[in-house]
Parts: C-alpha cells; sequence; structure tokens
C-alpha cells in the first residue's frame, strides 16, 4: 500500500454525521495512510496504536466501525475484539497477514464481521466497509408498520426478522451483523437449505471455511450441543437450514 495509493485527489472535510471509524494499528505509517484515505472517502477517522489507546478511545467517543490489526504488542487485535464483543456489538474489520489464515478464523470467532488480508487495495478497504454499514443501517432503520411481527420461532428461540433481534424468552441474545445477516437468510428460507456462497453475501466471509466458522459461533449461541445440532443443521452438498417450529 504506497503514498500515491491512498492520496485521494482533492480533501473535503468529512460531515459531522458520517460514519466514524476507529483505525487500530501499532503501524504509525499504516494508521496516517489510512486516516487520510478514508477521510478522504468521507469517513471521520480516530486512530489508536494499541488496544489500550483503544479503550481510552472507546470511553469517550462512538464509533460505527472498528479497523483492527491483528498483530501487535501488548494486547492482541483478538484479544481486544473478543473483549469488545463481550460490551457491544460495533462492527469490527480484522487487518491480517496473508499468511495467517489461521488468525483470520480466530478472528471470525471471537466476533469480527470481516476481515482484510494484507497487503490489500484502499478501494477494496473501502467497499469492505461500505459493505458492513449498509448491513448495520438496515439492521438500524425502525421496523416497517405491519399488522403482524414477522418473526420465526425455534426450540425456546424467537427471532424478529424485522429487528434482527433474537431472544431466548425475555432474553436477548447478542449478535454481529454477519450472524444476523446469516439468520435472516436463514429464516426466510423456512427451513430449505441455504449455499455457503449465499452466506458469504457480497464481501463478508468470502469462502466456506470462514462461513463455517461463523456458523459453528452461531451454534453455540442457539444450541445445547453445537456439535450435535438441532436447530441449524448441515445440509450435506448443499450449505445450512434452519429448522424451524411450525
Amino acid at each position: 500500500m504506497s503514498d500515491a495509493a491512498v492520496v485521494p485527489p482533492a480533501f473535503n472535510p468529512p460531515a459531522d454525521d458520517a460514519p466514524h471509524l476507529l483505525v487500530v494499528d501499532d503501524d504509525r505509517r499504516i494508521r496516517a495512510l489510512l486516516s487520510r484515505y478514508l477521510s478522504g472517502q468521507g469517513y471521520r477517522v480516530t486512530t489508536a496504536g494499541t488496544a489500550l489507546e483503544a479503550r481510552a478511545r472507546l470511553q469517550s467517543l462512538a464509533f460505527d466501525l472498528i479497523i483492527l490489526d491483528v498483530m501487535m504488542p501488548g494486547e492482541s487485535g483478538l484479544e481486544f475484539a473478543a473483549w469488545r464483543r463481550e460490551e457491544s456489538d460495533v462492527p469490527i474489520l480484522m487487518l491480517t497477514a496473508r499468511t495467517d489464515a489461521e488468525d483470520r478464523v480466530r478472528g471470525l470467532e471471537t466476533g469480527a464481521d470481516d476481515y482484510l488480508a494484507k497487503p490489500f487495495e484502499p478501494k477494496e478497504l473501502s467497499l469492505r466497509i461500505a459493505s458492513i454499514l449498509r448491513r448495520t443501517a438496515a439492521r438500524a432503520e425502525p421496523p416497517p408498520v405491519v399488522t403482524s411481527v414477522a418473526s420465526v420461532r425455534f426450540g425456546s428461540f424467537t427471532f424478529n426478522l424485522d429487528r434482527g433481534e433474537l431472544r431466548q424468552g425475555d432474553d436477548i441474545i447478542r449478535l454481529t451483523d454477519r450472524e444476523r445477516f446469516m439468520l435472516r437468510l436463514l429464516a426466510n428460507a423456512t427451513g430449505e437449505p441455504v449455499s455457503r456462497e449465499t452466506l458469504a453475501g457480497d464481501g463478508g466471509a468470502n469462502n466456506e471455511r470462514t462461513v463455517d466458522v461463523q456458523i459453528n459461533r452461531l451454534r453455540r449461541k442457539i444450541e445445547t450441543d453445537p456439535t450435535n445440532p438441532h436447530h441449524l443443521q448441515t445440509a450435506r452438498g448443499a450449505g445450512y437450514r434452519l429448522m424451524l417450529d411450525r
């Protein structure tokens, strides 16, 4: 990622209501380049060089997306993501070394919404960010006024498709944007298989392994025994299906 590749042709200050991004990377040059490029794309950008600095930023500022490097001194990006996911469902886009496949899998298991391997093209980063923010905005939109709520039941769980809200009794089950996206697809299929390609979406988890990782994470939230799933089943050769109550 060269300086020339990321310098925007002209700079206009982002609007006050533009999405606010937190870039967490221990490489000062990368922080500066990403801040310059993403600001030129119309985003508000705040940076942090360590997980400790990022925690301090989160105490006083609200963010729409966290761009998080995996390899950092002290608290790693994976550890920070796991901590943040316990507190918030703000989307997380992880940056990993191209050869660190295991780190990408572990990042998804901690609840990251997407990952991007270094080195990357700034345009691809911009497209990934836009895709995540679109999903987040769709989740935040108020549901249309209808006479009945669009929801499905499976076992002790109820999933409201309009709000993207999963409940077990009165308890809300926290979902990442990617988990919510997949659960909507599975619920809308009313028990029919949904392919891995469809579950990967438009620029999110883009291979079978990462879809499988996120399905396993979702199973841990809804299954008594995730190794022997009753609700979210594998449809061999076809993908996955969500078994709904009739």
